[in-house]
């Protein structure tokens, strides 16, 4: 995600050059342009940021599952961000609890969420920077792959996409960025979807066309086998091509995306195509509102990556944002519509789609959430 980041962000006018570049936000929110920091010595100046912020939920055709429900609240983020920013050896760490609401998957709770994910620790990472156009990390790192960013502040809407579900969030390995001109490049050894398996080569390929517009390329995919009792995406690859053009208040980012998962694993051969467009519109520095439509198709395989073999859906979010200084509020309206279900033979397993039985085709979501960005 590093490659891309830069350039989105860059481009939609979303950071500020006093502000910290992590963790990367693409807008709309922005970091505080004042962080906190504190003098540590030899070591240099450390920044200590942080966000905190309130969530509350409503969906009709909530699941059969322990987590979901109707509605609820919930702290979707108290984190807090502790980072070196300059020098030879940098670091970044953030620590705290969070929620990755995603659509079309139940809400798990943020305290749930910490337990069953990355943990207390999501991110964090050394990096070595000999110069301004090359630097190394390692540690837990954002994953380079697919547009959107893992945790909720980061990116343009609330919830995750569909698109979204088929990718990593974070990855365990070493990275190596170099950047020249109007060009960006990353590439990652890493244990994929969070394997703890070294098996994973992922890459990002920036190119400035000009000001207003950018071509980026980013894929990932496993260079061996492991277990496929964790997951048989751990053996999957993924590509995305993206395009971001930004004109005055306007962003606009369509992208493609394509996963394989191998007919060499256990399961048949199993792949999924599909695109979004991301839009975002700025009133004024307070008020932007943002919009994403997607679409996506799985095609064979005898386990659902989708919602079974055959099976498509769609989605649409729109998101209006209001932050002042260091406060913000914001809220997601969505909707999925799936086709195609893989329903079971029996009334007892409930199907892959949503409702109580699993049999329903369509969900409409409505998030809201305001906090503070320190």
């Amino acid at each position: 995600m590093l490659v891309f980041a830069r350039l989105f962000v860059f481009a939609s006018g979303a950071a500020r050059a006093d502000a910290l570049s992590t963790p990367l936000l693409s807008g709309p929110l922005v970091s505080n342009p004042d962080p906190m920091s504190f003098d540590a010595g030899p070591a240099g100046k450390i920044y200590v940021t942080g966000i905190v912020n309130g969530l509350a939920l409503y969906q009709t055709n909530h699941t059969r599952t322990p987590y979901d429900h109707e509605s609820l609240l919930d702290f979707s983020n108290a984190e807090v961000f502790v980072q070196k920013a300059d020098g030879l050896v940098q670091f970044f760490v953030q620590a705290g609890e969070y929620s990755i609401p995603a659509l079309g998957l139940p809400y798990v709770r943020a305290a749930t969420t910490v337990d069953e994910t990355y943990g207390p620790v999501p991110v964090a990472y050394l990096k070595i920077a000999p110069t301004d156009s090359f630097n190394l990390e390692a540690g837990k790192l954002p994953t380079l792959v697919g547009p959107e960013s893992t945790f909720t502040f980061e990116n343009l809407n609330i919830e995750r996409g569909l698109l979204w579900n088929q990718t990593p969030g974070v990855n365990r390995g070493v990275q190596a960025n170099y950047t020249s001109g109007s060009i960006a490049l990353s590439f990652s050894w890493n244990d994929g979807i969070y394997s703890n398996k070294y098996n994973w080569l992922s890459g990002s390929a920036a190119y400035a066309i000009s000001t207003a517009d950018s071509l980026t390329f980013l894929g990932g995919g496993d260079l061996g086998k492991v277990d496929h009792s964790f997951s048989p995406q751990a053996n999957s690859s993924i590509y995305n091509l993206v395009w971001t053009h930004t004109s005055g208040p306007w962003m606009i980012m369509p992208y493609a995306q394509y996963t394989l998962v191998p007919r060499a694993s256990p399961i048949a051969q199993t792949s999924t195509w599909g695109g979004a467009i991301f839009t975002n519109y700025a009133f004024n520095s307070n008020w932007s509102l943002g919009g994403r439509v997607e679409y996506i198709a799985q095609n064979g395989g005898g386990e659902p990556a989708l919602y079974g073999p055959g099976s498509t859906a769609w989605s649409l979010t729109v998101t209006p944002t209001f932050q002042w200084k260091i406060f913000f509020a914001r809220a997601d309206l969505s909707y999925v519509s799936a086709s195609g279900l893989a329903l079971p033979s029996s009334q007892v397993v409930p199907g892959p789609g949503f409702g109580a039985s699993g049999t329903e085709t369509g969900q409409f979501r409505t998030l809201v959430e305001a906090g503070v960005l320190f």
